[in-house]
């Protein structure tokens, strides 16, 4: 259901909470030309804090009730427990969602799943709160367990301490192996949840339909700077459009001989790159065997901070003068550090010196 075949992102788009049923009819009559195939709403609200809004419940169910035989758009909202779900289908919601902090609980989303049993409903799953992708398909495997056909996985972004321009880091890397893993589950990407902020919503939408993303799910108001939640992230149906409108959505093949071959090319060049780097990182870790039988011989630790500085600040350096990102060099020295601490450990473990 979430994927479309005439090369077209599918849409998901309304208020992150429903407010009023005149709020909410307003902001579904200014998105149904736009053609999006969702209209979604926060009926129940998960939030941090008591005290913030945690939406209206059960009273606005039959506004988006009215709203689907007005305009014709299909709804749909998150779910968190059991009886939601029983409340959701009661009246007519069309697609369910569970959200990050659902789930992150393998309880709610199995309470969820038991809900769902024998009723065949679309369910989009969030990525959990933290970064943990074995938890993020633990929750589509007890969603499909409970026979629902019809999954979609949403990225949403993770939570992390590091600053950042987003409210949640996206971490690409997860999604991106989760497509792997399951190469034919749809992949809707929340960049509202991501940004937190309207400025870079178009940013993240576009390099998410460049990663081959199925949709996008994007918080829209009739009046962004008075939303009762989450107002900062929310843009007018107007300024909705002209982001959609913006973004350009590539394919994912072509007929194109002459780009074939030159792309083959230069993958094969790629290949033999890979092959040579994986050959250098053999007898780095040789070395590094060395260096932990020395180490052992004299008693040494095998962590030397000042040395690993070193390394990194040296890295950092390099890496500005052939233009590759300082995240990235420090990502990979990271990994080459902890494989290389794991072969001195090897060598330490053994009862004989060499």
């Amino acid at each position: 259901m979430f994927k479309k075949f005439d090369n077209t992102p599918f849409l998901i788009a309304g208020p992150c909470s429903a407010e009023t049923p005149e709020q909410l009819l307003e902001i579904a009559r200014q998105l149904a030309p736009q053609g999006i195939d969702l209209f979604r709403a926060g009926i129940w609200k998960p939030r941090t804090r008591p005290g913030a809004f945690e939406g209206l419940g059960a009273k606005a169910l039959p506004w988006l009730r009215e709203i689907k035989a007005e305009t014709g758009l299909k709804t749909t909202i998150e779910v968190a427990n059991g009886n939601q779900v029983y409340e959701a289908l009661k009246f007519g919601v069309d697609v369910l969602w569970v959200g990050a902090r659902s789930t992150v609980n393998p309880f709610s989303v199995q309470e969820i799943a038991d809900a769902l049993q024998g009723v065949d409903v679309p369910v989009l799953v969030k990525n959990p709160v933290n970064p943990e992708l074995e938890l993020w398909i633990g929750a589509l495997e007890r969603i499909a367990k409970a026979g629902v056909t019809r999954l979609g996985a949403v990225h949403r972004g993770f939570s992390t301490y590091s600053k950042s321009k987003f409210r949640n880091a996206p971490y690409w890397e997860l999604p991106i192996e989760l497509k792997r893993r399951l190469p034919d589950l749809p992949m809707i990407c929340d960049n509202s949840h991501i940004c937190g902020n309207r400025e870079d919503l178009a940013e993240i939408a576009q390099q998410a339909l460049d990663l081959q993303y199925d949709g996008l799910m994007t918080e829209v108001h009739c009046c962004p700077d008075e939303a009762w939640s989450d107002a900062k992230q929310q843009v007018t149906p107007f300024r909705y459009n002209e982001i959609i409108q913006s973004l350009i959505v590539r394919r994912e093949s072509t007929d194109d001989t002459v780009f074939s071959d030159n792309l083959e090319q230069i993958r094969h060049k790629i290949d033999e790159i890979d092959l040579e780097m994986l050959n250098l990182m053999a007898r780095r870790m040789r070395l590094a065997e060395d260096i932990g039988r020395i180490k052992r011989k004299n008693n040494i630790t095998i962590l030397q901070t000042a040395r690993w500085n070193e390394i990194l600040e040296r890295g950092f350096a390099q890496a500005r003068e052939r233009q590759l990102s300082e995240d990235f060099v420090e990502k990979f020295l990271n990994a080459v550090h902890q494989e290389s601490i794991a072969h001195q450990r090897q060598v330490m473990d053994k009862n004989l010196v060499a």
